[in-house]
Parts: C-alpha cells; structure tokens; sequence
C-alpha cells in the first residue's frame, strides 16, 4: 500500500470513529446490531445520529428580489411648455428651486402676449358698446322707436361682442397672465409691463432648465423646466418568468440603495401589460415615499417584493439539500429496511430556512436533514 492511500484510509477510520465516538452506546455494553443502508452500513448506535423530517405540503410567502430604476411619479411631474413664442429676457428661478403653482419661472418678450392683451382690451369694449346699444334698443322697441328686427339685430350683435370677449379672456388665461392684469384691463388702466410670464403649473421642484436667455421660444413646442413632486417617486422593476405569478398590485415592497445604508418603503401600483422583447422582464411599478429627496432620477436600487398572495409547495429544510460530484442537489430519503436512498431534486425557491422542491420527493417522504454529510462520507468510501 502507498503513503498516500495509507493516509486516505487513515482519515476516513479516524471521520468514522469520531462520530461513532459522539453518539451512546448500547445498555448492555455490547457492540449494537448493524442497520443496513444503500452502499452504507450504521450501527444502531450511529443511526440515532441521523436526524429526519418528514416532507409535507406548506404555505409561504414569497419575497421577490430584483433590480429596479428611479424616475419621476408622472402623476406628480410635468415638462412647462412656452405657452407663447418670443425670445427669452430672464430666467428667474435656478435648478433645485422650489416653487409652488403659478410660480414665474422666467420671464419672455414675446408679441403673443402683447397681442393677447390688445386683443382681449378690443374685445371688451366692443363687447360693452354692443350691449349698450341692445339693451338700449329693447326700450326703444317699447316706443316704436327701431324695428323689432334692428332690436333682435342689436341683441345678436352683442351676443356675438360677448362671445369674442370671453374667447379673449380665455386665450389670456392660457398665456399665463396674472388674475391682477386683466383685472387691470377689465378696469381700463393701463398695464405697465407687457411681458409674457412662464409659470409653474403644479408645486414642486425645479429638476430641469431647458432654455438660457436670449434662447427663442415657440409656443406650444419648446420645452423650458421639469417640474416635480420628489416626496414621492417611481421605481421601475424588471420582474422575469415565473415570479410574475406571485406579484399583483398592492404588495409592499422595500427599496434599498446600492450600498444598503439606506430602505425606503413602497407599494407596487402598476404591472406592464407587455413583455419587453429585449429583456423578456415585464416592467413593474413601484410607488416610493422619498423623504429627504434621497431617491434620484435614473438611480439604480435593488427591490424587495413580498407577495400577499400564498404560495403552496413542498418545503425541506436547507440543511437536507447536499451536493454531489457535480454539484447537483440531492436528499437522503429513508427507506422502509433503515437504509437511505440518495435522491436528486429540483431546487426552487428558498424561503428563509427551506427550499421549495419541485421534483424528486413526494409529501410523506422522510428526508435527513441532520447527518447527511456522515451518510454521504460513508458512501464514497
């Protein structure tokens, strides 16, 4: 025999006597009867040393971990478009502002607004004259002063006077002007400054600036801030295969920064209805309370969902699954002689402690969860 295989066999005597060494002996003091096992043989006193669980159907929750992206809550986050076209005189607010509904964000010489208030002084007067005249015309008729038909007439041409003023009042709305200049207008005084005023239309923070001064805007087209509510944000998670099944809307989830110093709660609010052809993932949508503005846009995090929704299957406990030469999973079984059968499993999710198996033992089977790595020593010798 050689030095190397006297050493093997050295060890693997040694392995054996020392467990033997640690588990009870025999009342009587006489060495006990052998059980026989597949391609192993224990004593009785070795086999109270190998500990079983007995395999059964459980309920669990799953936690679905995966990766995810930041972005603006949409609901909460708008781009202001230049409601007027003209060059741009100054910008009044800087990135990281915040501003509340109907803020000036900066302030644009435009000939849209200038007409926009000529327009709507025009229509306003018409609009008076031509009341006058009607309301001024239905006494008359009373005297036989006009003809029914030049009253009916005059009534008309109001209407119509009255109609173009309140589309003027509207255009100027939507140009932003103050509720103070066109009460100004409404008044017949002057108005001092003709400039055009981009506001804020929601509260929130100013994440984008989009136009420098001098830059000339088109009305309707040039995009010029970001707004947002950042108290609250989206998180974009990719969720594959067969983790779909146990996510619906409503689960909680916790958001965690890359370097985990930092978890953030949330809810997810929205599944895609679509598989992304590219990634196969299917887009869900984490709605995440952000206080501190900690979370930014375009930000990677890892999210944790935990599913309300029961899951039910076969659980051992991690303790049961070994490896062999292949690094495959595989149990011991226990058979009906005392002996061990090695069996090959399919591993699926862990919960906690245990893992899902989804083939290889049935419900009912007894599986080693304590002693396996003796059993599996004495079968490679």
């Amino acid at each position: 025999m050689t030095g190397a295989n006297s050493y093997s066999l050295a060890v693997a005597v040694a392995a054996v006597v020392s467990f033997s060494a640690c588990t009870p002996k025999a009342d009587n003091g006489s060495q006990p009867a052998a059980v026989s096992a597949s391609n192993v043989t224990l004593t009785a006193a070795q086999r109270e040393n190998i500990h079983l669980y007995t395999v059964q159907p459980a309920k669990f929750r799953k936690t679905i971990e995966t990766t995810g992206v930041v972005d603006f809550d949409n609901d909460q986050a708008t781009s202001v478009l230049a409601p007027f076209s003209g060059p741009v005189s100054r910008l009044l607010v800087s990135l990281g502002a915040q501003v509340r509904q109907g803020d000036p964000l900066a302030v644009v010489a435009s000939p849209d607004f200038a007409a926009g208030v000529s327009a709507y002084r025009k229509a306003l007067e018409t609009a008076r004259t031509n009341r006058r005249l009607a309301d001024l015309d239905k006494d008359l008729i009373q005297h036989q002063g006009v003809s029914e038909r030049e009253a009916q007439q005059a009534e008309t041409d109001a209407l119509n006077a009255e109609a173009d003023r309140d589309a003027a009042l509207q255009a100027l709305v939507a140009l932003n002007v103050t509720p103070q200049t066109i009460k100004a207008i409404q008044d017949g005084r002057q108005v001092s400054q003709l400039e055009g005023m981009i506001r804020s239309p929601i509260a929130g923070t100013v994440v984008e600036r989009l136009i420098t001064p001098g830059e000339l805007l088109q009305a309707g087209t040039t995009a010029c801030f970001t707004v947002a509510n950042l108290s609250r944000v989206w998180v974009m998670a990719n969720i594959f295969g067969s983790d779909l099944a146990a996510v619906s809307r409503g689960d909680p989830a916790d958001v965690v920064n890359d370097s985990g110093s930092q978890h953030f709660s949330g809810t997810v609010d929205n599944i895609a209805a679509l598989v992304d052809p590219d990634t196969r993932a299917v887009a869900v949508r984490v709605v995440v309370n952000n206080p501190g503005d900690f979370l930014k846009k375009a930000m990677y995090v890892r999210v944790l969902i935990q599913a309300r929704q029961e899951s039910s299957a076969l659980l051992v406990p991690v303790s049961a699954v070994l490896r062999d030469d292949e690094n495959l999973p595989f149990v011991y079984v226990a058979q009906a002689d005392g002996g061990f059968a090695r069996q090959h499993v399919t591993l699926g999710y862990r919960a906690e402690d245990q893992y899902e198996l989804g083939s290889g033992v049935q419900a009912g089977d007894r599986v080693v969860i304590e002693g396996g790595i003796f059993i599996q020593f004495m079968q490679t010798q």
